[in-house]
C-alpha cells in the first residue's frame, strides 16, 4: 500500500471528529532509537515526555525547568543544582536528585550517544540537590543541562525509549513505529494544564502530510519550501527562522594515500588549496541558491551560527563577486591557459565532486546550483548523489553538502576543533588550526557564557586567522532554511524559538502554550 494511502487510513480513525481538545500533527522527526534522552532524544527539540534541568525560552534565554537554582563553582568545574519539590514522573513517583545523578552518569557511560565526555560524576547531595562535576572547565556544558531529559532510576531499562516515563508535559499512549505516536497530558506535570486532551503525531512522507492538511485531517503540518506558498483553506502559514544551515564541507589536507581506520581515503589536492576555498566563498550567489533550493523560504548563510550571539560577522565574505573570486584563483596560480574554461595549477585541474544525500531534494538543488555557479570561476564541481551509507567513506576526500545548526556554540567546536578531526561527521575534512583550538579553549574556560563570546568570535576570525571564510575558509556555507508549517486557523502555537537543525520536533518547544481558539 502506498505510504500516503496507509497514513491517511490511519488518520481517518483519529480525526473523523477532531475536537478543540484533540489535534493531529504531521511534522516528521520520528527518532530511530526511540524517546530515550540517553540515546540523544530531545537534543534538537522538546523532550516532550521528559523534563530537563534547564530549558530555553522563546528568546533562547536559559530558564529553570526541574531546577530552581543553579550555580557554577569558582573553578568552573562543578554545577550545583537545586530541584523543585513538586516534580513527579508520569507514574506518580517523585523526581529526586538520585534520578538526576543516575541520568547523567548513565548518559556518560552510554558510549558517546550524548556527548558527556567531560563529565566526571553526578552525585546527589540531598533529596533535591545534586552536584555535576566536570573533568575540566567547559562553559558549553550548560547545553547538556538544557537538553538532557531526566529518566527514573527505578524503572529505566534498555527498552525505555519505547515506553518512556518522564516528568514532562506528556505521557505516551501508543507508538506504532513509522506510523503514529499518540500522547496525552501527564497528570502529574508541574507546569499546569496543557491545552489538549490528546495529540496524535503522524509519521510519513511530506506529500502525505500536505495531503492531510488539505483535507482538514491535520491541524499542524510541516511543509516543504516548494509547497509553502499554496496554503490550504482554513489554515495559515507559520514561517520559522532557523539556524538550520547547509554548506559545502571541504577536505582540508592534500591526498597522500592516508586512510581512516575503516579504510576511507583522506584528503583532496584541489580543496586543500585555500585559494580554491576562498574563491568558492567569494563566488557563490547565496540569494540565488535560496531562490532555487528553498523557493525563497530561507536566507543566505555565511557561517554555522548566523545572527546568534557568538557569531562573528567580520569573519564572513559576502559572496556573489565573480571578479574577486577569479582574482583570488589567478593570484594563486589557478589559470585557464588554453581557454577550455577549466583552471589548472601545476597540472591539477580545478575539479572536485560535490557529494549530497541522493534522497534530499534541497541538498540536491544546492549541489546543482553551486556547480553551475562555480563553472563561471573555471571550477568543475560535479554533483554526485549518494546514500547515507556511502557518504561516510567519501566525506574525508570529497566536498559534501552537510547540514548543522544548534542553539549553542559547542557546535563550532565540533565542526572545527582538531580534536574532532575524523570523529563521526563532526570534522570530516580534518581541519586543524592551533589558533582556533586556543580560542576554543579560552571560550570553554571563560568565567561565564557572556565572557566566552569574544573567544568564540576570535575562533572565526581574529583579524589574522580563523575558520571563517576570511581565514581558512574551511566551509562554504550556503543557506539557512526556514521551517514552514501549515497551521489550522483555530490553533494558536504561541511564540516560537529560532529553530535548530532538523525539521520536526523543534516546533514542539512551545507545545505547552498551544491553544485552540475556536468554540
Amino acid at each position: 500500500m502506498p505510504i500516503c494511502v496507509w497514513v491517511l487510513t490511519i488518520i481517518i480513525g483519529l480525526t473523523t471528529a477532531v475536537s478543540a481538545r484533540d489535534i493531529v500533527v504531521a511534522i516528521g522527526g520520528e527518532p530511530d532509537t526511540g524517546f530515550d534522552p540517553v540515546q540523544g532524544w530531545g537534543d534538537y527539540g522538546s523532550p516532550l515526555f521528559q523534563s530537563s534541568l534547564l530549558k530555553l525560552d522563546a528568546d533562547l534565554n536559559i530558564v529553570g525547568d526541574l531546577a530552581t537554582e543553579w550555580t557554577l563553582s569558582e573553578d568552573k568545574k562543578t554545577w550545583v543544582i537545586r530541584l523543585r519539590e513538586d516534580a513527579r514522573f508520569s507514574n506518580g513517583t517523585p523526581v529526586t536528585a538520585e534520578d538526576v545523578a543516575f541520568t547523567y552518569n548513565t548518559a556518560r557511560d552510554a558510549g558517546g550517544l550524548v556527548d558527556m565526555t567531560v563529565l566526571r560524576e553526578a552525585r546527589a547531595t540531598g533529596p533535591l540537590s545534586v552536584e555535576i562535576e566536570l573533568t575540566e572547565p567547559r562553559i558549553t556544558f550548560i547545553r547538556r543541562l538544557t537538553t538532557l531529559g531526566i529518566v527514573p532510576q527505578s524503572s529505566y531499562a534498555k527498552d525505555y525509549g519505547r515506553a518512556p516515563v518522564g516528568s514532562g508535559p506528556f505521557q505516551m499512549v501508543e507508538w506504532r513505529e513509522g506510523e503514529t505516536l499518540i500522547v496525552e497530558p501527564n497528570p502529574y506535570w508541574f507546569g499546569g494544564e496543557v491545552g489538549f486532551d490528546r495529540i496524535s503525531f503522524i509519521f510519513g512522507d511530506e506529500d502525505a502530510a500536505v495531503a492531510m492538511a488539505r483535507s482538514g485531517e491535520a491541524q499542524l503540518v510541516a511543509v516543504p519550501p516548494s509547497q509553502a506558498d499554496d496554503v490550504p483553506d482554513g489554515m495559515y502559514l507559520i514561517e520559522v527562522e532557523s539556524v538550520d544551515n547547509r554548506g559545502l564541507m571541504f577536505p582540508m589536507v592534500p591526498a597522500t594515500g592516508e586512510t581512516t581506520q575503516e579504510g576511507a581515503p583522506i584528503g583532496n589536492d584541489v580543496t586543500s588549496d585555500r585559494a580554491i576555498r576562498v574563491a568558492v566563498n567569494q563566488g557563490l550567489d547565496r540569494e540565488a541558491l535560496v531562490a532555487l533550493a528553498l523557493n525563497g523560504h530561507g536566507k543566505p548563510a555565511f557561517g554555522p551560527a548566523d545572527d546568534l550571539p557568538w557569531d562573528n560577522p567580520d569573519a564572513h565574505i559576502p559572496g556573489n563577486d565573480i571578479a574577486a573570486a577569479i582574482e583570488t584563483l589567478e593570484r594563486a596560480g589557478w589559470l585557464d591557459n588554453n581557454g577550455s574554461g577549466l583552471r589548472k595549477k601545476d597540472g591539477i585541474p580545478a575539479q572536485f565532486k560535490i557529494v549530497y544525500p541522493a534522497a534530499d531534494s534541497v541538498r540536491q538543488a544546492l549541489a546543482l546550483g553551486a556547480s553551475k555557479q562555480l563553472k563561471a570561476l573555471g571550477i568543475d564541481a560535479q554533483p554526485s548523489g549518494r546514500s547515507w551509507d556511502e557518504i561516510p567513506r567519501l566525506m574525508h576526500s570529497n566536498v559534501v553538502v552537510f547540514g548543522w545548526g544548534a542553539h549553542d556554540p559547542s557546535e563550532m567546536f565540533n565542526l572545527y576543533s582538531s580534536n574532532k578531526a575524523g570523529v563521526a561527521t563532526f570534522n570530516p575534512g580534518f581541519y586543524a588550526n592551533a589558533a582556533v583550538d586556543a580560542a576554543f579553549a579560552k571560550a570553554e574556560a571563560a568565567d561565564g557564557f557572556e565572557a566566552s563570546l569574544p573567544h568564540w568570535k576570535a575562533a572565526q576570525w581574529d583579524g589574522t586567522t580563523g575558520f571563517g571564510s576570511k581565514g581558512d575558509a574551511a566551509w562554504a556555507w550556503m543557506v539557512n532554511l526556514e521551517h514552514d508549517y501549515f497551521v489550522a486557523d483555530c490553533l494558536d502555537i504561541g511564540r516560537v524559538q529560532v529553530h535548530p537543525h532538523g525539521h520536526g520536533f523543534p516546533i514542539t518547544s512551545s507545545i505547552t502554550d498551544w491553544k485552540w481558539t475556536c468554540e
